[in-house]
């Protein structure tokens, strides 16, 4: 089977990565799967570059990064994320939004530590960060 040039571009890369682990992956990587060694759930981390540095246990992507984490309904883009698999957390960098559960963040730094299940986020230099959050109305829920 002979596959189409403009097909090749768009079906990318998978590989699947260990999170608990430091990995050697090639320097070039279009698509990484990662998954905790716990539970077995897939991380989905999309971007035009990716390397890996088994010495010191850090994945970094750049360029139109995506991520897609469905245990923990989080999506989120960013110019550029690493994971360092030792700390267990990953840092977005570059024009960050996070939208978790209808919940969104925006900042141009957001750190998420995994174990802990919590953001923290940095702003542009002179800016502000902006959260959005749902709230429903106590009042709707006796009716």
């Amino acid at each position: 089977m002979k596959l189409r040039p403009n097909y090749l571009g768009k079906l990318g890369l998978s590989l699947t990565l260990a999170l608990a682990g430091a990995i050697a992956l090639p320097s070039i990587v279009t698509d990484a799967n990662a998954q905790t060694a716990k539970d077995n759930r897939a991380l989905l981390v999309r971007s035009d570059i990716q390397e890996a540095n088994s010495k010191t246990g850090v994945i970094t992507a750049r360029g139109n990064v995506q991520i897609f984490y469905p245990a923990r309904q989080i999506q989120a883009t960013s110019a550029q994320a690493q994971y360092y698999s030792r700390e267990r957390r990953i840092v977005l960098t570059g024009n960050v939004y996070v939208l978790q559960q209808g919940n969104s963040l925006k900042g141009e730094n957001i750190t998420y530590l995994i174990d802990e299940g919590r953001f923290v986020v940095l702003p542009k230099s002179n800016q502000q960060v902006e959260s959005v959050y749902l709230v429903t109305d106590s009042n709707s829920n006796a009716q």
